[in-house]
């Protein structure tokens, strides 16, 4: 009797439905088995996708029906193991069995379903949390195309605050990702440019046929504002996911650099920390030691240095980083802020994800803004899994590379991007749109 109630145990673990249909209730059994071998091939089909089939696997995990019916299914079979536990105690007549195994034999089984169920439960969470962030951070629009081969996407770091106007991105970057090969080039934009010119197929040239060019007040990161205060030029924005000041901004960004931008990103710059925080905190190759400073002009205070060399950031030092501006420059912080991107990049790996899923996804639903529609996400996982293999260029457009931010020669600029993007790419076409 010992050696049949261990061999229950074991079988209610390993081939949920077995035992009842060996020495118990056939009918419960064959429901249990055919839930087993269903389960079996489904966690099948997902080891084949992710090693043979990784861009079906991403179009499932990334699809909110898909998520929402693993939900409902894993907690079916959960109660339904909890059934054939239940049931399998009551095989194994606790009370013939020696005084060891009528303790241990239940108790076994019990761990048994405690393990089950908590790895359930811990499934339909994580499919939960994946289901609101694709529902809380993407749009519901309609995937764009690539351009000329490529995905443009406008990656902004969004600053408000004091004595500010609005929102004004402290950071603009254009991310262009070549949709066969991943190839990528980060291009960034200085927030003091100037004097930059719109098509004329954009709503903003009616206003500045002639450029952004009222002087100070007209730089680039002022665009925002610019269309914020202008809604009425923009009246589809908000239910294609965006907002006239970034379609404003997106407007410039094109002209500046004559590729189409297809989505934004927008990052909340205090949210930033959290999803570092959230990845365990990155690794960055320093070239000059930063000081950290917070605080207005007249109320300065220190808090140390980040040293020259590989350094290893939390969230706060990551933020710091990327923003310092005391003993250096607005260049040298864009060349600190494209380090920074490219290391969360880098970090993004399948480990990072699976064992900090919820972490990074909360920080990413109070981090992140864009207009990327849910139904894109798939794909680009699979362009994104391509790109992380590869080193990312990149095109800083400043004085090192003979661009004036107070009057840029924007032909020339869209020569760099288009050279950056083609040295990226292996080839000699531009990758740029033209006006």
């Amino acid at each position: 009797m010992d050696r049949r109630a261990w061999w229950l145990v074991v079988l209610n673990f390993v081939v949920p439905g077995l035992p009842q249909t060996v020495a118990g209730n056939r009918r419960l059994g064959r429901i249990g088995l055919t839930a087993t071998v269903v389960t079996w091939i489904i966690v099948g089909a997902l080891i084949w996708g992710l090693i043979a089939n990784k861009p079906l696997l991403a179009a499932l995990v990334t699809n909110a029906f898909f998520l929402w019916a693993v939900q409902i299914y894993v907690v079916l079979i959960g109660l339904l193991f909890v059934v054939l536990t239940i049931d399998t105690l009551r095989m194994l007549r606790i009370v013939r069995l020696s005084a060891a195994s009528r303790m241990l034999a239940p108790l076994s089984t019990l761990v048994a379903l405690g393990l089950v169920v908590s790895g359930l439960s811990y499934g339909v969470v994580q499919a939960g949390v994946a289901r609101d962030v694709l529902g809380s951070v993407f749009g519901n629009g309609v995937a764009l195309e690539p351009v000329d081969g490529r995905y443009n996407f406008l990656l902004l770091g969004g600053d408000s605050g004091k004595g500010r106007t609005g929102l004004r991105p402290d950071s603009l970057s254009v991310v262009s990702v070549d949709a066969e090969t991943g190839s990528t080039v980060i291009i960034g934009i200085p927030r003091n440019l100037q004097n930059v010119p719109f098509s004329k197929s954009s709503p903003m040239y009616s206003l500045y046929p002639n450029g952004f060019n009222c002087g100070n007040d007209c730089l680039i990161n002022a665009l925002y504002t610019e269309g914020e205060n202008n809604a009425d030029l923009y009246p589809d924005a908000e239910a294609q996911g965006s907002t006239a000041g970034i379609e404003a901004t997106k407007d410039g960004v094109e002209g500046v650099t004559g590729l189409t931008i297809q989505n934004y990103v927008l990052v909340n710059m205090a949210g930033f920390e959290k999803l570092v925080d959230a990845l365990g905190g990155i690794t960055v190759d320093v070239e000059t030691r930063v000081e950290l400073v917070e605080g207005s002009d007249g109320n300065l205070k220190h808090h140390g240095w980040i040293e020259a060399g590989e350094q290893h950031m939390d969230g706060r030092t990551a933020l710091w980083f990327a923003r310092s501006r005391k003993t250096t420059n607005d260049y040298d912080r864009m060349k600190r802020q494209r380090l920074i991107q490219k290391a969360i990049l880098n970090q993004f790996s399948p480990l990072t994800i699976v064992t900090k899923f919820q972490a990074v996804a909360e920080a990413g639903k109070a981090t992140l803004e864009t207009d990327i529609p849910e139904s894109a996400v798939s794909t680009l996982v699979g362009v994104a899994e391509k790109a992380q293999g590869q080193e990312t260029g990149n095109l800083e457009l400043t004085p090192a590379n003979g661009i004036v931010t107070g009057d840029p020669d924007f032909a020339l600029i869209k020569s760099l991007v288009s050279e950056a993007i083609a040295d990226a790419s292996g080839t000699s076409s531009s990758g740029a749109a033209s006006d």
